[in-house]
């Protein structure tokens, strides 16, 4: 079976009072950690759109090549010291509301 692309899409909360501080810290320092790991093919983030109660209001969307890429990203030193900049940076104010992976099935 051949390695399929797939994406790791993880939301995150923080506190509205921070949100500005928080986008420009995401954009500007923890996705440039982690475009460092070679398997990562590129990064995109989202905001929810209306006012959605239930729904995450951010959400990063990481490329991989394979799911072998990922296990990799997992282990890899550049996914470490981002979280440990992150925790650094951000303590409890920063909630990781949850983190799935997808398999590509066809793209058109």
């Amino acid at each position: 079976m051949a390695d399929k692309p797939m994406i790791n899409i993880v939301s995150t909360r923080c506190q509205p009072k921070d949100v500005e501080k928080f986008n420009k810290w995401y954009n500007e320092v923890h996705i440039p950690m982690l475009l460092k790991f070679k398997g990562l093919k590129g990064a995109a983030r989202y905001k929810v759109i209306g006012d959605s109660a239930d729904a995450p209001r951010f959400i990063a969307l990481y490329k991989f090549g394979s799911a072998k890429d990922f296990e990799e990203f997992q282990k890899s030193p550049e996914l470490a010291a981002a979280i440990k900049e992150m925790g650094e940076s951000w303590g409890n104010n920063v909630e990781l509301t949850s983190r799935i992976q997808y398999e590509l099935i066809k793209e058109w």
